[in-house]
């Protein structure tokens, strides 16, 4: 199995959201996560909710501080997870 580096990004999470505040990481560079584990918080002005990962990985790092607006699309960190075999 190859590894790969994705960039995870802000996902559109209301019709009419925009971007969000990254209120705090739950993982630190270089910590192991699960499949359904909370990536991060965000925040808008009307929700605020944890981002959970799609899948296993280790998160590589933070591509934004904590306490940053982030438009939907921006990378928020970047991980690691298991790429297809070869």
């Amino acid at each position: 199995m190859s590894v790969l580096r994705v960039r995870v990004k802000l996902p559109k999470i209301g019709m009419t959201m925009e971007e969000a505040t990254v209120v705090r990481f739950c993982r630190q560079p270089g910590e192991a996560f699960s499949k359904g584990d909370p990536l991060y918080e965000i925040e808008t002005e009307k929700i605020s909710q944890e981002v959970t990962a799609t899948g296993d990985g280790v998160m590589v790092e933070h591509a934004v501080p904590a306490g940053s607006d982030v438009r939907v699309g921006e990378a928020v960190c970047v991980v690691e997870i298991d790429g297809v075999p070869g």
